[in-house]
């Protein structure tokens, strides 16, 4: 059985987009005032992405 997407209707999907759009803006503050913070989190989520393909 083919899996299908469901379209959402246009007020949900306007919801969805903002906050998409206000989750990228959140995380582009983040990177600009904690840049080392960024770092060590993506070098803890490669770790945690390489020990799920290994394990």
């Amino acid at each position: 059985m083919a899996l299908r997407l469901q379209r959402l209707d246009p007020e949900r999907r306007r919801r969805r987009l903002r906050l998409l759009v206000e989750i990228a803006d959140a995380k582009a503050l983040r990177e600009r005032l904690h840049p080392r913070r960024l770092r060590a989190d993506r070098l803890r989520e490669l770790i945690a992405t390489r020990r799920r393909i290994t394990g």
